[in-house]
Parts: C-alpha cells; structure tokens; sequence
C-alpha cells in the first residue's frame, strides 16, 4: 500500500470526533459502581464542545485553492462541498445538544451513552459527505444509521419511543439491503466501486438506458435512497419516529441527517450516475410530486405538532428532490442551499417545542400553543418567524430557497413541474398559518407563563437567533447561493 496515498490528514475531523466520543464513553464508566456518576453530566457540554471543534478542523481542512483531495486510496475525498457539509453536519448536532439538554436531564437521559451515540452518527455522516467509493459511502451510512436507532430508542420506559425505534430498524434494514444490492448491481456492470470510475465506464460503454440490468440497478439505488429520505410512497417511518423518538431526538433527526442524505444523492446520483439522468429523473419528479402531494395534505389533517412536522418534513424532502431531478449544477446547488436552509428551520421548531417543554410534560400538541402570543410573547414571535419561512413567504429564508429550487425547474425545462411545485406550496402554507391563528388569535387554555421557572437561558438564546438569522441573513443570501454553485461546481 502507498503510504503517501492515504493522506490521513484529510480526515482529521473525523478522527477527532471518533477519539472525543471514545473519550466522552470512558468517562461515562469511571464512576464507583452503584453510585451516581456526576461526571456524565459533562457530557452534554464536552460533546458540543468537540463538535465545534470538529467544525473548526473541517474549515481549516479545506483543499487549497478549491480542489480535491483524495485519500485512502480513493476511498475518501476531500473537496469544498464535504467541507461545507462537514461544518454544517457539526454545527446543527451541537445546537441540537443545547436545545436538548434540559430536556434530556428531566428525563434522565443526560447520560454519556446519548452524546457518544450522537457523536458516532455525526462522524458517520462525515464519512458520506467525503465517500467516493461505494464501500465508504454504505459504511458511513450503516454508522449514522445505527446510531440513530439506538438514540430514538434511548427513553427505554416508553413505549412508543420503543416502537418507533423498531419501526425505524425494520424500515432502514431493508432499504439498507435494497441499496446494497443495487450497488452490487454496479459493480457488477461497471467492475468497480469507486464512483468516478463507475462513472468513466458508463460513459465509455454509452450506457444504454434500456439495459435492464442497469436500469434494475439504478431503481435498487433510488429506492433505497427515498427509503431514507422519507419520501412517498417509502415515508412510513418519518411520522413514527418522529413522534415516539423523544423530542431531543426528534430535533437531532430533524437537521443534520438531512444534510447528510444531501450528500449521499449527490456523491450517488449526481458523481456515480450522473451519465444516467434519464432513468433516475423521472422516477425523481414522481417521488417529488408525491412527496410535496401527500407530505403538505396529510398535515392538514394532524393535531399532534411533532407528527405535522413529520409530514412537513416529507414535504421538504420533495422539494429537495425538485432540485436533484432537475439534473443540472443550478439544481443541484438550489437543493444544498434548500437543504441548508431547511435544517436551520426545523432545528428552530424543534427548539422552541423543546423550550416550551415543563419537565415531564411535552408542548406536542397544536392545542398547547393556543394563546401562545399572551404567555410568552417573545417565543410566539419567534415561531411566527420560523412558520412563514416554512410556508415559503417572504422576506424570509425559506421563500428564496423555495424559488431558487423552482427557477432551476424552470431552467431544466420542467415547467410543469415548476408550477405543481407552486401550487402545493401554497397548500402546504395552511398548516403553518394555522399555528400563527393558534397563537395570535385563540384564547389560551393555560393561563400560566409558557417558560418555566428554572428555565434554559442558552437554549432560549439559541432560539432566537435561530429564528433572527432567517431574515437576517437576507443581504447575503447572494453570496451564500453563490458559495453553494463553487462548492457544486468542485464536486460534479
């Protein structure tokens, strides 16, 4: 093996992650057996801590001059784009920790174990944002994965966290084997696993899209990968988990793995298939159409505010996929800069269910943020901020993501699509306007201060400049588009 072909230093970040998670395990076992271990109660702080600075490792670890670097022998790439995910990956998670933590320690699960598992998903996720091998990419996902089932199942005296955890495994088993086998697929067409190399012979060999070998191989990829997006009709888990996960969970579920399944589209459809767009666009207008379709109309329909999330969120992933099946470098960075901006959004109104949450009761029904805007008016405002920027309604974040997704519809020449897109965003906007009437306009059905006496200043802080960023960062949303059409530039 050539030693100068590994480079490890590209994935310092995520050795360092690795060692602070092992770090962080070690010192949930040094307490005295059968005594309280004080020391876990460090580990909400030491993990926010090592991501910040896996954060810092990452943007320090950029290639020089907007190149690639590849490593391990072309099993990992370090580019622009990875090191764009790998900052936003580790700084949703930590924020994820903060909103989290005085919830988790009323529960009792403030324990080492939570923050390792965390940890572990993160550098997983990592790993997929620099994966150009096929091997790479399955194992980093197989990491994030796995650990996500465990902290969805971490409330061991719930049932429904319980459930949900089952349900998650079962669902992500299978699309695990589906994309296995399509990947097996590949290599048996192409003879190899590295994604520019399985790119280079389907270009050489004029890949016919009638072959039904390859087109079999490719549906076994898009399958499994709307599995684990949540997209319909392969969404089934999304609502489960989100509502039986604890919210902590929920609020960690809700970002940084969305950005991480960015990654796994693009390094698998846009760098390994991008030479077979006219077989896996199609099926990604359908999956996006249906999505956005049954994602936006089943919310209307919910009460519990975790399970309209839920679908909300199925509704985002199809909006994502707008941009993907659009199949062109405009689309593909419209769908980071949506998936960027959505995490921001979602991580926020997890926070704000987190933060109105009193010790053991939850804040997960639409009827407890009724007269919200009486009892604490400053957190009204803030979801008020957050709701319009889901709905796609400016001068908010979330109406330039939505248009920017739209013109490269319009740009790829699906116009039809476009205009579905359109108008079942402007269905999607009831449900979050709905919330708005709920705490602007009914009467509250507790008269008592929405924040509880021993509060969480950090996390109520956190909360509202993740809502004020949403518009505050409007005079620069040129510029982080603009960043986003480099980075995809360098990647495909």
């Amino acid at each position: 093996m050539n030693l100068a072909s590994l480079r490890v230093t590209a994935a310092l970040p995520e050795i360092f992650i690795a060692l602070a998670a092992c770090a962080i395990l070690l010192l949930g076992v040094t307490g005295k057996p059968g005594k309280p271990n004080h020391r876990a109660a460090l580990a909400c702080p030491l993990a926010i801590a090592a991501l910040l600075v896996t954060a810092l490792l990452a943007g320090l670890n950029f290639p020089a001059g907007g190149g690639a670097v590849a490593a391990f022998n072309n099993l990992f790439i370090g580019d622009a784009l990875a090191g764009l995910l790998k900052i936003s990956m580790c700084l949703l998670c930590a924020a994820a920790f903060l909103y989290g933590r005085r919830y988790n320690r009323d529960r009792g699960l403030l324990t080492c174990e939570y923050y390792v598992l965390g940890l572990f998903s993160v550098a997983g996720m990592m790993v997929v944002a620099s994966a150009s091998h096929l091997l790479t990419l399955y194992l980093g996902l197989e990491l994030m994965s796995l650990c996500l089932y465990a902290m969805v199942a971490c409330h061991r005296d719930s049932r429904l966290a319980s459930e949900a955890a089952m349900k998650y495994f079962v669902l992500g088993a299978l699309a695990s084997s589906i994309l296995l086998y399509g990947m097996s697929l590949l290599y048996g067409l192409t003879g190899s696993l590295e994604l520019p190399v399985i790119r280079a012979a389907l270009f050489a060999e004029a890949a016919d899209p009638d072959d039904a070998a390859l087109a079999l191989a490719v549906v076994f990829v898009v399958v499994a990968l709307a599995f684990k997006l949540g997209a319909v009709p392969f969404h089934m888990w999304v609502p489960d988990v989100y509502h039986g996960a604890p919210t902590s969970t929920t609020a960690f579920l809700s970002a940084a793995p969305k950005v991480a399944a960015f990654a796994i589209v693009l390094r698998l459809l846009a760098g390994g298939l991008g030479d077979l767009a006219g077989i896996w666009q199609s099926m990604l207008v359908i999956l996006a159409v249906l999505s956005v379709a049954a994602g936006n109309i089943i919310a209307i329909a919910q009460h519990n505010l975790k399970r309209m999330l839920a679908y909300s969120a199925v509704s985002h992933m199809g909006f994502f996929l707008f941009g993907i099946a659009a199949g062109s470098a405009q689309g593909y960075s419209a769908s980071l800069f949506y998936v960027l901006v959505y995490a921001v959004m979602s991580l926020g109104a997890f926070g704000a269910v987190l933060c109105l949450a009193r010790g053991d009761a939850e804040c997960d029904r639409l009827d407890d943020l009724q007269g919200l805007s009486r009892r604490s008016p400053r957190t009204a405002f803030l979801i008020l901020i957050l709701m319009l920027s889901m709905a796609g309604i400016p001068p908010t974040a979330g109406f330039f993501a939505k248009l920017s997704v739209i013109q490269a519809l319009v740009g790829a020449g699906l116009v039809w699509v476009a205009v579905v897109a359109v108008l079942l965003a402007v269905v999607g906007a009831f449900y979050y306007l709905r919330i708005i009437k709920l705490m602007y306009f009914d009467d509250p059905a507790d008269a008592s201060p929405a924040t509880p006496p021993a509060g969480d200043p950090p996390a109520h802080l956190l909360l509202a400049f993740n809502a004020l960023i949403i518009i505050a960062i409007l005079p620069w949303i040129g510029a982080l588009i603009s960043l986003c059409n480099a980075v995809i530039a360098g990647a495909v």
